[in-house]
C-alpha cells in the first residue's frame, strides 16, 4: 500500500500533529508499506493531515487531491484527519477551512469524540475516532520518581503554541498562590514551551520548547502533569505526561476528559482549581499505579490507522462508486484557492 500524507515530518518541536506524522510514517514503513508526501499517480490512499497551504510542512492541499481524483487516479482513497477547531484558539477561520477540505474526504478521522459535534466537517461520509498516542519508546516512566508526600509536589506542563487558551488563566492562579511562602513549601510548577507576551509569570519556572528524549527527561523530573487548556481538541501534551507516569490534573474542557479520566483529577477553571488541587494531593498515591495502564500510545494509534487504511483500500471499488466528486461545484472550486 502506498500512502500520501500531505504533511512532511519535522525533526524537532512542532506540536502534536507532527508527532502523528512521524509515528505513522514509521508504522507504514515497518509494516512494509510506502509513505510519501507527493500525489503520485499510483498512491492507494491520501491522508489530509492539515488543510492549510500556509503551513510550511504541508506539501499539497485538498484542492490538489480533488484534481488528482478528477484527472489522474479516481481510485485513490482520501482520509481527512481532523485535530483542530476554532474553539481551541478563539479563531473564526479554522472550522470553515476544515469543512471545505472535508469535501474531498471519503472517510473522516477525529482525534476525539468531542470534535464530532463541532462544525468542522460536512457529515457526508463515514467517520471514525482514533485517539492520539505518544511514543512509549521515548515517553515512559523509566526513571520517574513519584512524589513521596514530603516536600513540594512538582507539577509540569508543556505547550508548543503560545496562546492564552492553553490555560494561562489557571497558570496565573498558580503563580498567585506561589506568592505565599506557605504554598511555595507545598508546590512547584514548571512551564515548558512558548509563552504569550502577556504571560506575566513571577513564580513559575519556564523552560524553552523541548522535543523527544529531552522533553521526556524534563517531564520525568516532576511529580504530576497539569493541563488547563481550554477546548482542547485532543493534543499530545497530556498524553506524553501520562506516559511518563505523571498523574494528571486536568481541565474538564474539550477532549481532555476523554484522555485524562480516570488517570487524574478534573477541574473547570480558576474558580475551582484550588479545591481540585487539594483533591489531587489526597488522590496522588492512588493515581500513580493507574498510570501504568495508560492506553494512549503510538503503537495502538498507528495499528488502528493501518487497519482503517487497509480496509478502505480493500473497499475502494464500492467507495469510488458512491463518490460524487462534482456534487457541489462551488465547494470543489473553492478548494482550488490556496489558504
Amino acid at each position: 500500500m502506498k500512502v500520501a500524507l500531505n504533511t512532511r515530518p519535522y525533526d524537532g518541536p512542532w506540536g502534536g500533529g507532527n508527532r502523528f506524522v512521524v509515528a505513522i510514517n514509521e508504522a507504514l514503513a515497518a509494516a512494509g508499506h510506502q509513505a510519501v508526501t507527493t500525489l503520485d499517480r499510483d498512491v492507494d490512499a491520501v491522508v489530509i493531515v492539515d488543510p492549510r497551504a500556509r503551513n510550511p510542512l504541508v506539501t499539497f492541499t485538498a484542492g490538489a487531491v480533488l484534481r488528482h481524483l478528477a484527472w489522474r487516479n479516481p481510485s485513490t482513497i482520501v482520509v481527512h484527519r481532523i485535530n483542530e477547531c476554532d474553539e481551541r484558539k478563539g479563531t473564526t477561520h479554522m472550522n470553515r477551512r476544515l469543512r471545505l477540505a472535508n469535501y474531498a474526504a471519503d472517510h473522516t478521522v477525529f482525534i476525539a469524540s468531542w470534535l464530532r459535534d463541532l462544525a468542522v466537517w460536512r457529515r457526508e461520509a463515514p467517520d471514525s475516532v482514533i485517539h492520539n498516542g505518544g511514543d512509549a519508546r521515548v515517553f515512559n516512566a523509566d526513571g520517574f520518581v513519584p512524589w513521596s508526600g514530603k516536600g513540594p509536589l512538582s507539577l509540569v506542563t508543556h505547550h508548543w503554541g503560545a496562546h492564552e487558551l492553553k490555560g494561562f488563566d489557571v497558570y496565573r492562579r498558580i503563580d498567585a498562590l506561589l506568592d505565599d511562602p506557605a504554598w511555595r513549601e507545598r508546590l512547584r510548577f514548571t512551564y515548558v514551551g512558548n509563552l504569550p507576551t502577556s504571560a506575566g509569570l513571577r513564580n513559575i519556572a519556564v523552560v524553552p520548547p523541548l522535543d523527544g528524549a529531552a522533553l521526556a527527561g524534563e517531564l520525568r523530573r516532576h511529580h504530576g502533569y497539569l493541563t488547563a487548556s481550554q477546548n482542547e481538541p485532543g493534543g499530545m501534551h497530556h498524553v506524553e505526561g501520562a506516559l511518563c507516569g505523571l498523574p494528571l490534573l486536568f481541565r474538564r474542557s474539550g477532549a481532555l476528559p476523554e484522555y485524562c479520566t480516570p488517570y487524574g483529577v478534573g477541574f473547570d477553571g480558576p474558580q475551582d482549581f484550588d479545591a481540585a488541587l487539594a483533591r489531587y494531593f489526597d488522590a496522588y498515591p492512588r493515581l500513580v499505579p493507574k498510570l501504568r495502564d495508560y492506553p494512549y500510545n503510538a503503537t495502538l494509534t498507528c495499528s488502528r490507522w493501518l487497519e482503517l487504511l487497509l480496509r478502505l483500500v480493500a473497499e475502494r471499488d464500492a467507495i469510488v462508486a458512491r463518490r460524487r466528486l462534482w456534487r457541489d461545484p462551488l465547494a470543489l472550486l473553492a478548494n482550488q484557492v490556496p489558504l
